[in-house]
């Protein structure tokens, strides 16, 4: 616990006390499903799921090697089928199903719903990123690799908004400052790589991402992602989606009571600024 928490210390020391462009944020771990439904979670935040029909345990698809059961052996399996990944809670005095809350599965939604607040507080100015270290739950199908996939853990996230046209340049930016905050805690630097993840394996927000991967007895894992998301989260969760020029490509969303944009004073215009991860 020691070591975790010089860790979470010395990350938010330089994410926030050190840095003049950044607000630290503390947001609920109850998240509203409407949030998770505009952020694509409920339609994409998922697992291939298979059963075995013999020993009846549950496996993600990708973890099980020449159609067989890892459990007993057996090929009598079912076809992968979607497992969405968040915990579901109730919400209020009576159990149903129409008032319920998801326990977050990242704590960078609760940065982006609460970036208005933020703006009206601190009246910053692009660029300026808000940072947040917290609990995250994610009902994996079958938690293995020691810390690496579990069901409860512990996120350390930056989300940094930034002017749309300078995104690119301050996305090189922030991959360089993670790979020297990294070596800075005494990471060999030669054992660090850098993974440019390919067009086809990214997410569905993101432009760009890279992984940085830290060679570990066992082979590479990755340590942290930096990501360029565009405008596609504050474009998400705005409300007047219509009045905003938003590039991503975002569900309508007639709910929101909130207007996520940075008005230039100059020229009175407002933008959805893009957003590094």
């Amino acid at each position: 616990v020691e070591l975790k928490n010089n860790l979470k210390q010395a990350w938010w020391r330089a994410m926030v006390y050190d840095r003049d462009d950044v607000e630290g944020l503390d947001a609920a771990v109850l998240t509203h499903p409407q949030v998770l439904k505009y952020s694509g979670h409920e339609d994409t935040f998922s697992d291939p799921l298979i059963d075995c029909r013999d020993c009846k345990s549950r496996w993600r698809a990708d973890h099980v090697e020449s159609s067989r059961c890892p459990g007993c052996g057996s090929d009598n399996l079912t076809e992968p089928r979607p497992f969405n990944l968040m915990f579901k809670t109730g919400v209020g005095p009576v159990d149903d199903d129409s008032s319920f809350a998801y326990l977050r599965p990242e704590t960078a939604q609760q940065i982006f719903t609460n970036f208005k607040n933020v703006l009206d507080s601190t009246s910053r100015q692009l660029p300026f990123g808000i940072a947040q270290i917290g609990k995250a739950f994610r009902n994996e199908i079958t938690p293995r690799n020691f810390i690496f996939r579990v069901r409860e853990f512990e996120q350390m996230e930056l989300e940094f908004f930034v002017e749309p046209g300078t995104d690119e340049a301050w996305h090189e930016k922030w991959v360089q400052i993670r790979r020297d905050w990294w070596s800075s805690q005494g990471v060999d630097d030669s054992a660090l790589e850098l993974l440019h993840v390919p067009a086809g394996e990214l997410a569905h927000y993101s432009k760009a991402t890279v992984d940085l991967m830290y060679r570990f007895p066992h082979g590479l894992e990755e340590l942290e992602g930096i990501a360029n998301r565009t405008d596609f989260d504050l474009g998400s969760h705005t409300k007047n989606q219509s009045d905003l020029d938003i590039s991503a490509a975002v569900l309508p969303n007639t709910e929101s009571n909130a207007k996520l944009a940075v008005q230039n004073q100059q020229q009175k215009l407002w933008t959805v600024p893009y957003v590094i991860e």
